[in-house]
């Protein structure tokens, strides 16, 4: 009977366990939710953005310091988007291994000479960085917790202002592209410097027999502009990596509770073999005593 016992006990632990995976998945599912009407909010705003300040580098040109395009590159800071809380499958991890395989094979001696740094954003990304060593010269532990675009935009800025002094010369963002629930894009994106040559391609693809009069000038509304592009390239990474967050995290919730059913009926399989052992060597001990009283 102790085998039942211990049979009826992990039955009941398996049963917990589903239920909490299964809360967390309708609730990853309402979050996604959430997250995906902020992507579709943004995408437009951002390549309408895009398309005017592509207009306006080749009306401009570029004499704005963010479009600077360094001769050597001396420094570089990679900021690395990833969660704060688990249970989300291999959401980190690959993108992780992704962003140091990226560091390994094009950025290692900048790592060696110590001209790497790297922000994270997410208690996973600190604490994965920190533990092997790379310089993480700032995080945000708990970001995720109050997602806001001031927040966002503050980094952004910062960053960007080291990068006209000159302390950075090339700026990298690796986070997750999300794209459905079951799948992600892991990327490692440039954001500076700015390459004009590819808004001016995009540009004339453009209606370019189009005369815009601007006021109070192009260089000017550029001049403006251009720190907004740049939070809305961070903010956008932002996004899809919270949207890309919860779709792992529900898919692995679902693929727990799954887990967890199969178990318990694994699990009552047994129990109910057992019990029927039981029964069997009970009545077997019955009609032996009986027999052995007729034989007296």
């Amino acid at each position: 009977m102790a085998n039942l016992r211990d049979i009826r006990t992990r039955i009941s632990s398996i049963e917990n366990t589903q239920q909490i995976t299964k809360a967390m998945k309708m609730v990853a599912a309402a979050k996604l939710r959430k997250a995906q009407q902020r992507i579709i909010a943004t995408r437009p705003y951002a390549q309408k953005m895009r398309s005017v300040v592509s207009r306006l580098i080749a009306g401009a040109g570029s004499e704005n310091p963010i479009l600077r395009d360094p001769e050597e590159v001396e420094s570089i800071l990679m900021i690395v988007v990833g969660s704060d809380r688990g249970l989300c499958g291999g959401f980190n991890n690959n993108l992780f291994k992704l962003a140091e395989k990226d560091i390994a094979d094009n950025y290692s001696e900048y790592q060696k000479n110590d001209r790497l740094d790297l922000i994270t954003i997410g208690r996973k990304a600190d604490g994965y960085f920190k533990k092997r060593k790379f310089k993480v010269v700032d995080s945000y532990i708990g970001f995720f917790d109050d997602l806001n675009y001031e927040t966002t935009s503050s980094i952004m800025s910062e960053v960007t202002e080291k990068f006209i002094k000159g302390k950075y010369d090339k700026v990298l963002v690796a986070f997750n592209e999300f794209k459905s629930v079951i799948t992600q894009n892991r990327l490692v994106d440039e954001i500076l410097p700015l390459k004009t040559d590819q808004f001016e391609e995009e540009n004339s693809s453009n209606l370019n027999e189009i005369d815009y009069i601007y006021e109070p000038d192009g260089q000017a509304i550029l001049n403006q502009l251009l720190p907004v592009h740049l939070n809305m390239q961070l903010w956008r990474a932002v996004l899809e990596s919270n949207a890309s967050e919860q779709g792992a995290r529900m898919t692995a919730m679902d693929n727990a509770t799954e887990n967890a059913k199969e178990l318990k009926d694994e699990l009552k399989l047994k129990y109910n073999q057992a019990r029927q052992s039981a029964i069997t060597t009970e009545i077997s001990e019955i009609v032996s005593g009986a027999a052995a009283l007729e034989d007296a």
